[in-house]
């Protein structure tokens, strides 16, 4: 009985610390006047949309980029709550296809692919005269290796949900108490993360890993990265699916499925879906 009541005490401590984060993100949405949102669709933006939705009403604008290092379905999904919540919505193509530092995959990478988002962001903000432009960043963002953050922090990008003190745990729980659907999204990233970093990008590769991981995902897994490698598949998913897609009818189904992509070879990770596992060297 004693374990229970610490339990609920515990309990409760943490839903008002998440209530008094969630105030706090409110009151800083609220002190900008209008907004603009890169919005991906992920979990971290689309709460962050909402949010700024209930703050700021019709004072708010989200952007979506348009662009073959995203699967079409997460623009399709961002497009349809965009909608759903009746804030304006614009999807833009964004241009670092175009960009011979981006395709050549050094390091630097997501830093210059965000840069380049924010620059279009930025003039779009000027010319609807809105006075902030925020991405979905969290506190968790803040202890892995996020070049795209740094670029963020250069061109003055808001991360109200930073200055909120909001953790990925604690986005995921106020999204389910908002009843978004996102709130147990996996976790997602532009496809040009499957792709080692020194290995060109191209379109035709990232169509590649975009129809693979589709027909992985068409199977009910929870997560999964198909990351390539010259012309080999290497597939992570999340270790309680791992024996599932090795059962001979499905593995050979898969093998079969990915070779008519053009994949030469294609192999199971045993270690299972690592979020960011091509940064391990870096």
């Amino acid at each position: 009985m004693i374990i229970m009541g610490n339990s609920s005490r515990f309990v409760k401590k943490m839903n008002n610390s998440l209530t008094i984060k969630r105030e706090r993100l409110i009151s800083i949405l609220k002190g900008y006047g209008s907004l603009l949102v890169a919005y991906s669709g992920g979990v971290d933006s689309t709460f962050l949309l909402a949010t700024a939705h209930e703050a700021l009403k019709k004072n708010l604008v989200a952007i979506t980029a348009k662009s073959p290092l995203h699967p079409v379905r997460e623009n399709q999904e961002a497009k349809s709550f965009a909608q759903e919540l009746g804030v304006q919505h614009m999807l833009i193509q964004s241009r670092e296809m175009s960009r011979p530092d981006f395709t050549a995959n050094t390091k630097k990478r997501c830093y210059l692919c965000k840069k380049y988002l924010f620059i279009d962001l930025l003039k779009i903000a000027r010319d609807k005269n809105i006075e902030y432009v925020a991405h979905g960043a969290n506190v968790d963002d803040l202890e892995d290796f996020r070049p795209g953050f740094d670029a963020a922090r250069e061109m003055k990008i808001m991360a109200p949900m930073v200055d909120a003190g909001l953790a990925k745990n604690d986005i995921r729980t106020l999204s389910k108490q908002m009843n978004l659907k996102t709130w147990n999204k996996p976790p997602m990233s532009c496809l040009a993360t499957r792709i080692p970093y020194g290995r060109q990008i191209t379109p035709e590769k990232l169509k590649m890993i975009e129809k693979a991981e589709q027909i992985i995902l068409g199977l009910g897994v929870t997560a999964c990265r198909v990351r390539l490698h010259d012309k080999a598949a290497r597939i992570e998913v999340d270790p309680g699916d791992i024996e599932r897609i090795l059962d001979q009818g499905i593995r050979s189904n898969i093998v079969g499925k990915l070779k008519g992509i053009g994949f030469s070879h294609v192999a199971v990770d045993l270690e299972g879906y690592r979020q960011g596992s091509m940064n391990r060297d870096i």
